[in-house]
């Protein structure tokens, strides 16, 4: 099985790319506001590493500065928050929030997971 890739959508970089034409007259106005164009660039960078990866091995979630990976062994379940945000539930009892995904995810997750995650 391949490593199944779950990122945001890629025009969720329209927003950011419309901030940094926003931004760059005001940075162009002194050196010092130059350190605001780091914001899109954070924001951009947010958008393309942020996601899951479902592999044979497990799951991994990525946020913008670190990853952690869940092997399916440790993997008690998946629960569902108030507003449809997926969270994994592992056999320490500790919970992962997936950051990308919300229950309407749930029969792709489960394609995926190869069945270790029920369908609905």
């Amino acid at each position: 099985m391949a490593v199944a890739r779950l990122r945001m959508s890629r025009t969720a970089l329209l927003p950011v790319v419309f901030l940094c034409f926003c931004v760059l007259p005001l940075a162009a106005a002194s050196p010092w506001l130059l350190l605001l164009l780091a914001v899109p660039a954070a924001l951009a960078a947010w958008v393309l590493r942020v996601g899951v990866d479902v592999a044979e091995g497990g799951m991994t979630v990525r946020s913008l500065v670190g990853a952690r990976t869940v092997p399916w062994a440790e993997l008690a379940g998946i629960r569902v928050g108030g507003r449809g945000d997926l969270w994994l539930v592992t056999t320490g009892d500790t919970q992962v929030r997936l950051p990308v995904l919300r229950a309407r995810d749930l029969p792709r997750l489960s394609t995926l997971s190869g069945g270790r995650i029920p369908a609905p």
